[in-house]
């Protein structure tokens, strides 16, 4: 795998959303170069194979991988290490407590959610799962 200072990771988001932003600096928080498109997302995630029932605010392209919403670093780095075959990673939806959606600002609430491995015909399975908090 490349070393996390020599992944490039393309997004796609919206100019105006806010925990795209904080997902993005999540990225290079990880050492992880982030190139940013505000231009929405729609476009790309169909474009990249991603079926809009898996749609969240933001679509990233990394090494040959499609990324959908609010996955955490960890799970991207695990995905590029293990070289599965399929599109990508997604998490649907905006879940509470997710890297982007977690914080004071959204009242330290955690959800539970799973990360998952998205495959060409749009068939998914359980990447990670993340339990939520009370």
């Amino acid at each position: 795998m490349a070393a996390a200072s020599e992944l490039v990771a393309d997004v796609w988001k919206d100019p105006n959303c806010g925990c795209c932003k904080v997902w993005v600096d999540h990225l290079k928080e990880a050492g992880i170069t982030v190139r940013v498109f505000n231009t929405g997302n729609t476009g790309a995630r169909a474009r990249l194979g991603i079926p809009a029932k898996l749609g969240s605010c933001h679509t990233a392209k990394i090494n040959g991988y499609v990324i959908e919403g609010h996955v955490p670093a960890a799970d991207i780095q695990r995905l590029l290490r293990e070289k599965p075959k399929a599109v990508g990673l997604a998490v649907p939806g905006m879940p509470l407590g997710s890297p982007g959606m977690d914080g004071p600002v959204y009242g330290n609430r955690v959800m539970a959610y799973d990360v998952l491995l998205v495959q060409a015909d749009g068939s998914t399975s359980v990447y990670q799962s993340y339990p939520g908090s009370q």
